[in-house]
């Protein structure tokens, strides 16, 4: 009888060992945003190869390690930057995410500024190895990473211009590296701060309330709900006016001119949502534009592939 109890304690005590052991490793992958990492990996390699890097072979792509070594770098900075962003807005989260944080809670703090120190640490030494300038490109790129979450979080306008920035700074290093400058990528990447921007402002109404009580500047925490819309709609009627100017000056084809062309209609609809300034439409409009920036990674992918075959 004992033996038996004994045996259920200890199968007991495995499965609340896997669990929590299961629920430490989910919490370390919503600490790092994973997801936030894997779909920017996937957008710059779409976009080195697609549209910085056109001229090279895929086989040469393929083999090109410092080009791969770059990538890995930008990700396990990112990574780290979304361990420390998390470890300065916990306490705003256990209110805005209270999901995401009851799964980290079963990992201690300590253990993930080690881990932010440890991807800090790995994406230098691999930089270091590749280049001297591209060592200091992440040096700078963390150190922005770092100042954001400590400080640039809680200014206003500023807040949503350096996220949008540090956001686009990996895509801004590919096309240094690959000196592709032109009218056509320019304009794209006006497009795509834009719409970046567009997110960020909308995200923040909608933790308006929680913002403000912990500190945080933002625009719709300080100007009124109407001023605040008119912003985010003139954003995105200048989004639209980019828009007309790629494909039409441009020369701009293919799935691409689709996306483009469609996404006129996309905005028309978030504005329309926009003006109803309720909670419900705002999220709706978030996820909408938010759904059509990998819809946009998608379209490269596609023009890209149609061009080479």
């Amino acid at each position: 009888m004992n033996s038996e109890k004994e045996t259920f304690q200890q199968k007991n005590y495995i499965s609340k060992s896997l669990y929590y052991r299961f629920s430490q490793f989910v919490g370390f992958l919503l600490g790092a945003r994973v997801s936030v990492a894997l779909l920017l990996t996937f957008a710059l390699y779409v976009s080195t190869f697609f549209l910085f890097n056109q001229d090279e072979t895929f086989r040469k792509f393929v083999f090109d390690f410092k080009v791969h070594g770059i990538i890995f770098c930008t990700v396990l900075t990112i990574l780290a930057g979304g361990i420390i962003n998390q470890f300065y807005d916990l306490e705003k989260d256990h209110i805005v995410k209270p999901f995401r944080t009851r799964i980290q809670s079963f990992i201690k703090q300590k253990y993930f500024l080690y881990a932010y120190l440890a991807l800090s640490v790995i994406s230098l030494g691999v930089a270091w190895m590749i280049s001297h300038r591209v060592f200091a490109f992440f040096v700078v790129y963390q150190f922005f990473m770092w100042l954001y979450s400590h400080k640039l979080s809680r200014i206003l306008i500023v807040n949503n211009l350096t996220f949008v920035s540090l956001t686009l700074y990996p895509f801004f290093g590919m096309m240094v590296y690959y000196e592709r400058f032109s009218k056509k990528v320019f304009l794209m990447a006006i497009f795509l701060f834009l719409i970046l921007l567009c997110i960020d402002i909308v995200k923040d109404t909608l933790t308006k309330s929680v913002d403000k009580a912990f500190g945080y500047t933002t625009i719709p925490n300080y100007f009124k709900s109407k001023t605040t819309n008119s912003i985010i709609i003139s954003l995105l009627v200048i989004t639209m006016a980019v828009s007309m100017k790629l494909i039409l000056r441009t020369g701009i084809s293919g799935f691409m001119a689709y996306y483009f062309a469609s996404g006129l209609l996309m905005m028309i609809f978030c504005i329309y949502l926009l003006l109803n300034s309720s909670w419900k439409s705002k999220f709706l409009t978030l996820n909408i534009l938010r759904f059509w920036v990998f819809v946009g990674i998608i379209a490269m992918l596609l023009n890209g592939l149609e061009g080479k075959l």
